[in-house]
């Protein structure tokens, strides 16, 4: 192969619209929203929050119709398709569940859910509601990420034995990342980036050992994982970081017999992919011309065609994973 693939992403401003309800108006949230308005045709038609107030500075900022003090009244909202909850993880499942009873579609931040037991109970609520329901895990849907599946689906880098992965933030000021109460620590605020990295290129691993630091607060301050016993690859294990206390390279490198793709950092977010040769060879795909968080315009299009197709999970991010 001579050239790299070209990604199968379409243009996110041709992508059907849907009519968004935003659930708690954080950082995360801000992001999403100013994505939306500045690369798709989504409508972004109401926000909650606990507070009316913060709800409604939330509205004013964005020139969102109607701002509510419950999120009861945003599920409840007639003119709401989607709801996209940004809260943070200790709460996903409570609202997930809210959402989706009043018949809502839903996007919910990652992490999808504090355990597989949360996991297994929002899955079951979107079958019996018969709605679409994704982790908004906005790596698996950018550009160069299609580049790299693209690049595993063809075999190009033969037999994968070795997935590299990290991401460490100096994240230890933030309050919520060091209060158990509201599921903080690294791991799945941070860790999940290498984790799904991992997952996406060998599957799911049979052995993790695992060792860490734990704060004073009880929560995992950093850790790192290794991973074998892939069914798909057998010989394979992943090398996988995390920390919120220092900042990492944050890169991530997937390694087979015949090539190397290397993804430079922050390798979750929009950016280029190398892939490389055992003589040294290599080619690069151009750089994004969607950077920055502005790449969460990817994944909210790709989840209104799966609603607008009647499609209940993403065959890019199952539910089962």
């Amino acid at each position: 192969m001579n050239i790299l693939p070209t990604p199968r992403v379409p243009d996110p401003h041709t992508g059907p619209a849907l009519r968004w309800g935003i659930l708690a108006p954080g950082g995360i949230a801000t992001s999403f929203v100013h994505a939306l308005r500045t690369h798709t045709n989504q409508r972004v038609v109401a926000a909650s929050s606990r507070s009316l107030e913060r709800a409604q500075q939330f509205a004013a900022a964005f020139g969102i119709d109607r701002a509510y003090g419950s999120y009861e009244q945003l599920v409840s909202d007639a003119e709401v398709d989607a709801v996209y909850v940004a809260s943070p993880h200790s709460e996903h499942c409570y609202q997930t569940l809210l959402a989706l009873q009043a018949g809502k579609h839903v996007l919910v931040e990652k992490s999808f859910a504090r355990n597989a037991t949360e996991a297994r109970e929002m899955i079951a609520a979107a079958k019996a509601a018969d709605r679409t329901l994704m982790e908004a895990m906005w790596t698996r849907f950018l550009p160069r990420h299609d580049i790299v599946r693209q690049l595993l689906e063809a075999g190009t880098l033969g037999e994968l034995l070795a997935v590299i992965a990290d991401h460490g933030q100096n994240a230890i000021h933030v309050d919520r990342l060091r209060d158990p109460k509201l599921a903080g620590g690294s791991l799945l605020d941070l860790g999940i980036y290498p984790i799904s990295f991992a997952n996406f290129a060998l599957g799911a691993p049979e052995k993790i050992l695992a060792t860490g630091v734990v704060l004073d607060s009880g929560v995992e301050g950093q850790i790192s994982l290794c991973c074998d016993g892939y069914a798909r690859h057998p010989r394979a294990q992943s090398v996988l970081n995390t920390s919120m206390l220092v900042k990492t390279p944050t890169t991530a490198v997937i390694c087979g017999t015949k090539a190397r793709i290397e993804l430079d950092g922050d390798f979750y977010t929009p950016g280029t992919v190398r892939l490389v040769y055992p003589d040294g060879t290599a080619l690069t795909s151009p750089p994004p011309q969607i950077i920055g968080h502005q790449g969460l315009c990817h994944e909210a299009v790709h989840f209104a065609r799966l609603v607008a197709e009647g499609r209940r999970e993403s065959p890019w991010l199952p539910l089962a994973e």
